[in-house]
Order: structure tokens, then sequence, then C-alpha cells
């Protein structure tokens, strides 16, 4: 399998690139294998997704090897069918209301980019750097990138980053907003780990607004969105989590969220 899928009794997914040998690069099969891996978390109701990839790089962006194989038209349909899987799994772990944590170290480039961009909480290891690297090839991006990068990093730095294909050290993303922080290679397991953790133990369906809300609020008007902001917090206080929290507050107590069913 290039991409393992393990959703824990507790709720807590780890989704692991698997060709560390090549630099975690994405071919079809790891495409459809990301799609299949947020389709087990979307089923299962994971509470938190932990992505993290094999080997010296967290992903280098696409198969170029397996790219080359094709020519003309057949490779449009296979760059297609690739693109179409990634997506798709983009935008099935943007559906969830699991948070996702992404750990990332070594070379992350192209659609790696994407796939670090996507996530809600993003560590680097201080080894990891950042290049586009899409029109240094002739391509354009894909991943997300062109979405995500306006809008962590706004759209003069990423045409900077798409047009010269500069790296970018892990220092530098932290500063830009690319990733949340930076922390020592031999760390980053425990904390992305200890991260997830804390998450999975959160109000999951509060989280899931929250993702719902930011996202919806880069592009909304702001009338719009104070109403959608008064819907979702009436829903999340009249759930059993809402409910779960409150007591806790008022009882000194640290919630226990895992102990309610998310939803209103």
């Amino acid at each position: 399998m290039s991409v393992g899928i393990e959703v824990q009794d507790d709720g807590l997914a780890h989704v692991t690139l698997r060709r560390g040998e090549a630099g975690n690069a994405i071919d079809l099969r790891m495409a459809r294998g990301l799609l299949d891996a947020a389709r087990v978390c979307q089923r299962e109701g994971a509470r938190a997704v932990l992505l993290t990839g094999e080997g010296k790089s967290f992903c280098v962006g696409g198969d170029l090897r397996e790219f080359s194989q094709f020519t003309g038209e057949a490779l449009e349909k296979h760059l297609i069918a690739v693109t179409d899987a990634l997506h798709d799994a983009l935008r099935t772990f943007a559906a969830l209301d699991a948070p996702v944590v992404a750990a990332v170290q070594g070379a992350v480039a192209g659609a790696g980019i994407g796939l670090a961009a996507a996530a809600d909480v993003t560590l680097a290891a201080d080894n990891a750097s950042f290049t586009a690297a899409y029109t240094g090839i002739g391509y354009s991006p894909d991943g997300g990138v062109s979405w995500f990068l306006p809008r962590i990093v706004g759209p003069k730095r990423a045409l900077d980053l798409l047009l010269t294909n500069r790296r970018l050290p892990a220092a530098e993303a932290a500063a830009i907003g690319l990733v949340s922080r930076v922390v020592a290679p031999d760390r980053l397991s425990a904390e992305a780990t200890r991260t997830a953790e804390a998450l999975r133990r959160g109000p999951t369906a509060a989280f899931g607004a929250t993702r719902r809300l930011l996202a919806a609020g880069l592009t909304a008007d702001l009338g719009p969105h104070l109403d959608s902001e008064a819907r979702a917090i009436a829903a999340a206080a009249a759930s059993d989590e809402g409910r779960e929290g409150v007591a806790a507050f008022l009882s000194k107590r640290a919630p226990e969220f895992t102990r309610v069913p998310p939803g209103p």
C-alpha cells in the first residue's frame, strides 16, 4: 500500500504516505490511496487525522517518472486521473469535522505543499524546505496549491514562490504562515502525535463548524457570515458537546468531549 490508513478505537486516524524511497512522490496509486484513506476517515467518524510521510521527505510532489511514461493525449488523461483522485481526497478531508494535523520533514514540493497547506495544523521539522517546482518543469499548480497559497501567504508572496521556485526554509515558512510551528527533527513525530491526540479529545462537531466557518469566511460578505456564525454557535450550545463544555467550565473540571456524541 502506498498510503497507510489506521483509525484507532479512540478515533485518531493515522494516514501515512509510504513511498519513502521515492520521496513519497504522488503517482496514480498514491492519489487513489489518499482518496481511499480520506473516505475511511469519513466513514469511521475519525475525531482527528495525523498525516505523515515515511522516509527523508514528506512529499516531493508528482511522480515525474510515472508521468514521463505517457505523451500527448495519454499524458493528459493520466494527469487528469491523478489530479481527480488527489483533489477528491482534499475535498473529503476538508469536509470532515475532524481536524487534520500534518507533520512534514525534508523536501516538500509541488502537491506536497498542497497537502501541507490543506492541514489545519502543520508542524515542520527544522530541516524541511518548500519549493513550488511546477513552473520549473513547465507545469502549472495542482493539489490546491494555487488556492491555498494566496490565502495563507498573500497573492504577492504566492506568485513569488510559484514563479521563481525559490527554496523556502522551514523558519521562513513559519514566519509567513505556511506552517504552524517548527520543531527539531527528533521531536517532530512526538509533537505531531501530541497535537493530534489533544484534538482527538476535543469537541469534534465544534471543530467541524469552526473549519467550515473559516473556509466560508474567506469569500463571504460580513452580514451573511455573521448570520452563519449565529446559527453555528446556537447549534453548538444546544448540542451535547456544548452542554458538556459549559458544565465542565462551571464545575471547574476538564471537559470529557469523547464521552458525548458529537453534533447538535
